[in-house]
């Protein structure tokens, strides 16, 4: 038995949003994410509902490897899911998203933990720097918000499976 210590590194980020956690919420879902993120096609989703559900399980394209998400935690009435994504030989991240109303609409905290499992891992690790993730989180929340923005009332209600 081989037992290291965590090469790990954790980020988090609040996003201001321009609707109500009722509408952001159903977007944070395997299926609904093509609604609002251009090239989105996760590889197959498993799920009962046709929808992101507790135990909803899901995998996208990665490299080297494909990547497998299994949603943890999934409560609409908090504004809270969990996911966790699982990029074999490179890393195990956890993905902690909980959305609050706000002034104009709501908030999204979301925070990222990457664990390496090898080399690829470590150097995964090393880049995501603070400066990488806030970046990437603000053109979440540009995309998002211009998808809430468009979509007005609608987009709160679900896509057919």
């Amino acid at each position: 038995m081989k037992i290291v210590a965590p090469h790990r590194v954790t980020r988090t980020y609040t996003q201001q949003l321009v609707a109500a956690p009722a509408a952001v919420f159903p977007l944070l879902c395997p299926v609904r994410e093509a609604d609002w993120i251009e090239g989105w096609d996760p590889l197959v989703v498993i799920t009962a509902s046709g929808v992101a559900e507790p135990d909803c399980v899901f995998v996208t394209a990665a490299s080297p490897k494909d990547a497998i998400w299994y949603i943890t935690r999934h409560e609409p009435e908090s504004g809270a899911v969990e996911m966790i994504k699982i990029t074999p030989d490179v890393t195990a991240c956890r993905l902690v998203i909980e959305i609050r109303p706000a002034p104009g609409g709501s908030e999204a905290t979301i925070s990222y933990t990457h664990t390496s499992l090898g080399p690829e891992g470590d150097e995964f690790v090393r880049s995501f720097t603070a400066e990488y993730y806030q970046l990437f989180m603000k053109e979440w929340e540009t995309r998002i918000n211009r998808y809430l923005s468009l979509a007005g009332g609608q987009a709160a209600a679900p896509a057919a499976p």
